[in-house]
C-alpha cells in the first residue's frame, strides 16, 4: 500500500514522455524510475535552475518517497548530463555551454537525419499520426508565449520523428541529446525568450510533409537543415540580454 501511495504522489508532475522504452531499460516501471522522470521534466520545464544543487532530502519531502529512489534517479540522471556531481557543492544541475550545444548538435546532425528517414521509411502513418499531434499542439501556443509548453511540444515532436526507427539505441541518444537541448533553453531564457518559435513551427511542418508523402530521402534533407538552422539560432540568441 506504501509503494502505490509513493507512486500517487508522483502523480502530480506529469511523468516525462521521453523515457527509455522499458524494454532496452530492461526494468518495470519502479519508483526510481518515476523519480527520474519527474525530476527531469522540472529540470528541463526550468523549475530547477542550471547551477542549483539537488538536494535528496528536499525532493524526496517534495515527491512523498524516500532518498533511496530519490539517490537512484540523481545517480541516472548523472549518466545522462543533465546533471553533475560535485564533491564540494552534491548534485547539481548542469549548466550547459554554447560550446556544449554545438557538440551535442554534432552528434545529433549525425543521427536524427537518419532515424527520421527511417521512421519515414518504415512507418511514415503512425510518425506522421504522432508527431501530427504534437504540432498541433505546439500551434496552438504559439500567441501564448509560453515557453516551457513550447519547449516540451517541440521536443515531443522530433521524439515523435525518430522514434519508429526501429533502432532504440538510437532513440536512447537522442532522448538524452533532447533532455541537454530542452536544457539549453532553459539558459537561453534566463537572459531572454526563444523568439523564433513560429518558425519552427513551419520548418516542423515542412519536414511532416515529406514524413507524409513517404519521401524519406526529403524527410532527412530537410530535418538536417532544420537541426543546422536551429543550432545557428541557438548561438545568435545564447548570450542576448532580454
Amino acid at each position: 500500500m506504501q509503494q502505490k501511495d509513493e507512486v500517487g504522489e508522483l502523480a502530480v508532475v506529469e511523468p516525462g514522455k521521453a523515457e527509455l522504452p522499458a524494454a532496452f531499460l530492461g526494468e518495470t516501471t519502479t519508483r526510481s524510475s518515476l523519480v527520474k522522470s519527474a525530476l527531469r521534466d522540472m529540470i528541463i520545464a526550468g523549475k530547477f535552475k542550471p547551477g542549483e544543487t539537488l538536494v535528496e532530502r528536499h525532493l524526496a519531502t517534495m515527491l512523498g518517497v524516500s532518498k533511496t529512489p530519490v539517490r537512484e534517479a540523481l545517480i541516472s540522471l548523472a549518466s545522462t548530463g543533465l546533471v553533475l556531481v560535485s564533491h564540494n557543492r552534491g548534485v547539481v544541475v548542469r549548466r550547459p555551454s554554447l560550446e556544449d550545444m554545438r557538440k551535442v548538435c554534432e552528434l545529433r546532425l549525425l543521427l536524427e537525419p537518419w532515424a527520421i528517414g527511417r521512421s519515414t521509411e518504415r512507418n511514415s502513418e503512425q510518425t506522421y499520426a504522432t508527431a501530427k499531434a504534437a504540432l498541433e499542439e505546439s500551434k496552438a501556443l504559439l500567441d501564448t508565449d509560453d515557453q516551457v509548453k513550447l519547449s516540451l511540444t517541440n521536443r515531443r515532436f522530433h521524439r515523435a520523428l525518430y522514434s519508429h526507427a526501429g533502432n532504440e539505441l538510437v532513440a536512447a541518444q537522442l532522448d538524452a541529446m533532447q533532455d541537454l537541448i530542452s536544457l539549453g533553453f532553459v539558459v537561453v531564457w534566463e537572459r531572454s525568450v526563444w523568439p523564433v518559435w513560429r518558425q519552427e513551427y513551419d520548418e516542423h511542418c515542412e519536414i511532416l510533409a515529406a514524413v507524409q508523402a513517404g519521401k524519406a530521402d526529403t524527410a532527412t534533407r530537410v530535418g538536417r537543415q532544420h537541426i543546422e538552422r536551429s543550432m545557428t539560432l541557438l548561438e545568435k540568441y545564447w548570450d542576448v540580454e532580454g
